[in-house]
């Protein structure tokens, strides 16, 4: 496990750039926190972090957005918020990105916890008087 304290959003895209050093071989990351923490933020900077060059919005209405980095391989950037039941990250084919060898990036994966991988990578974040605590683990 890997702890970053991010005192303001400026700080980000560091611990983006570091957390995909730390795991170069992971391409899911589970995103956990409150409502407001800062998980797309924190997307977006993974997603610059990776060489993506597209503008990244939360998917909140489209449940995925795809966004195509350096190389032109794409990232998957996933929003569960608004799901009612698991069955309907199901029925858009969520196995079929966690499988695909691409980086997965998802909000709110408990809302479908028993599709996602084991061997995830997790990041949590909690918010303190507008500072981040953010916890990388596998």
């Amino acid at each position: 496990m890997k702890s970053y304290h991010c005192a303001s959003l400026a700080d980000l895209p560091a611990a983006a750039s570091d957390m995909i050093a730390q795991l170069p071989n992971q391409r899911v990351f589970l995103l956990f926190g409150e409502m407001g923490a800062g998980k797309t933020t924190l997307i977006k900077s993974l997603c610059f972090a990776l060489g993506v060059s597209d503008t990244v919005n939360s998917p909140t209405f489209t449940l995925v957005n795809e966004y195509l980095d350096v190389h032109g391989d794409p990232v998957y950037h996933f929003d569960l918020y608004r799901l009612e039941k698991e069955a309907e990250a199901l029925d858009f084919g969520i196995e079929d990105y966690l499988c695909s060898g691409q980086y997965c990036f998802i909000e709110w994966p408990e809302k479908a916890s028993r599709l996602m991988p084991e061997d995830a990578a997790r990041i949590t974040i909690s918010v303190n008087n507008q500072e981040r605590n953010i916890t990388l683990s596998v």
